[in-house]
């Protein structure tokens, strides 16, 4: 009962469900230009290749320049020349 009366307020007030929940969110701009939100922490990280955790998976990307330009504890920008990349789902 109480699952459904937080869902129905989220619909109310229209929050989006990365906001509420840990649900990762992914904007990239053109091939330059990433922000990821709702990150659990980064695995790897070098010029050529960034493995990232989130809370339902691993995000990967492989390109070329690769720089953590920005990152807090909620978001994380990489910037350089992107051309890859990959999820892996963790098992449910």
């Amino acid at each position: 009962m109480r699952k459904r009366k937080i869902n129905k307020l989220e619909r109310i007030l229209e929050i989006p469900q990365e906001v509420y929940s840990n649900i990762p969110k992914l904007t990239i701009t053109g091939f330059n230009e990433m922000i990821l939100e709702n990150y659990k922490g980064i695995l790897e990280y070098e010029e050529t290749y960034t493995s990232i955790s989130t809370h339902i998976g691993i995000v990967n990307i492989k390109g070329y320049n690769l720089n953590l330009e920005k990152m807090t504890n909620d978001d994380i920008k990489i910037i350089g020349k992107i051309e890859n990349i990959e999820l892996e789902r963790l098992e449910d």
